[in-house]
């Protein structure tokens, strides 16, 4: 189990900046072992990550508690993503998982099989030991996560250096988007938006939503026949 977290906010202020801490916190219920989050910042190219094997309480300390000013891009706007991890074995190979025009937060499992057989099997070669990084590696090669892997447990937010998130589900997993007067926050659950004040949604399944600084939401529905087990 872990949490996804995704943030897109216009001109934010530091009052939503302390509302996203606030969605990290009540997110490490589902992860309490690694923290990370993905930005594009004003004073860096590309994608920024940040990734520490500690609460999401620690990682605020560490990287999160300074002015918004510092997590925005020079447009203004924030553009993050963010993980919770519980380990279940150990502490490598953490999320995001990135590269260099996109980072990517996963809740579920894509493939049950051995790492070393991942790359006959999916046409991926992976440097890592975590099969959210078939996700990384599909969108890369701009394919469809959910067609590609429809018997994964997925939720998924992605950061593209585009100043775009792109957030999407199958039936094995939740996801929510929450409207605030500056954008949007996505949340694993409706328990997590609640009790961090912010008002979920449930994300349809098998859709991929993507939004830009704009905050206009492009939705794309994919057909596939799988059941929604989490009746949203």
């Amino acid at each position: 189990m872990c949490a996804v977290i995704g943030a897109i906010l216009q001109k934010p202020s530091q009052a939503d900046w302390e509302e996203i801490q606030k969605v990290f916190l009540e997110s490490s219920i589902r992860g309490l072992h690694a923290t990370g989050a993905s930005f594009l910042l004003h004073w860096n190219e590309g994608i920024t990550t940040f990734i520490e094997p500690v609460s999401a309480e620690k990682f605020i300390q560490i990287h999160l508690n300074k002015p918004v000013e510092n997590f925005l891009n020079a447009d203004g706007n924030l553009y993050m993503i963010g993980h919770c991890r519980y380990s279940t074995s150990d502490l490598e190979y953490n999320q995001p998982i990135y590269n260099n025009k996109y980072s990517v937060v996963h809740n579920g499992v894509v493939s049950q099989e051995m790492p070393e057989k991942w790359k006959d099997l999916y046409g991926y070669e992976c440097f890592t030991k975590n099969d959210s990084e078939l996700i990384l590696k599909c969108i890369t090669a701009s394919k469809s996560p959910l067609e590609e892997f429809p018997d994964s447990s997925m939720a998924v937010v992605e950061l593209h250096e585009n100043k775009k998130l792109r957030f999407y589900r199958n039936g094995k997993r939740p996801i929510y988007i929450n409207r605030t007067p500056s954008g949007y926050i996505m949340t694993s659950t409706e328990d997590i938006a609640l009790r961090s004040k912010i008002i979920p949604m449930p994300v349809r399944m098998n859709t991929y939503m993507t939004v830009g600084s704009d905050l206009v939401i492009d939705a794309k529905r994919i057909r596939l026949s799988n059941p929604d087990l989490q009746n949203a």
